[in-house]
């Protein structure tokens, strides 16, 4: 009876290694090939597109809120200040 479990033991190691080394080779074919270099490219393609695309967005909210206060300054009668100057600050640093 203990020699079965001894047995039964050993085949699962045995199995257990046997698709560890096929796992491992199949890794080591696909890593050589080049694969794993095109799709790091590819993720990073796309992360670039997709932070371009969020730049955009974020530029045209910035010239929308831009317009709106514009505009609103107007209707107040207060001039607004020309693109690029700051506020002056009424404090010292």
């Amino acid at each position: 009876m203990m020699f079965g479990g001894i047995i039964g033991k050993a085949a699962g190691a045995v199995a257990t290694g046997l698709a560890g080394a096929v796992v491992y080779d199949g890794v080591k074919k696909i890593a050589r090939s080049g694969a794993v270099h095109q799709a790091a490219v590819a993720v990073t393609a796309l992360g670039l597109r997709g932070a371009r695309a969020a730049e955009t967005g974020a530029e045209k909210a910035r010239l929308a809120t831009a317009d709106i206060v514009s505009e609103a300054r107007e209707r107040i009668g207060e001039q607004a200040p020309p693109p690029g100057t700051q506020a002056a600050h009424e404090h010292e640093h």
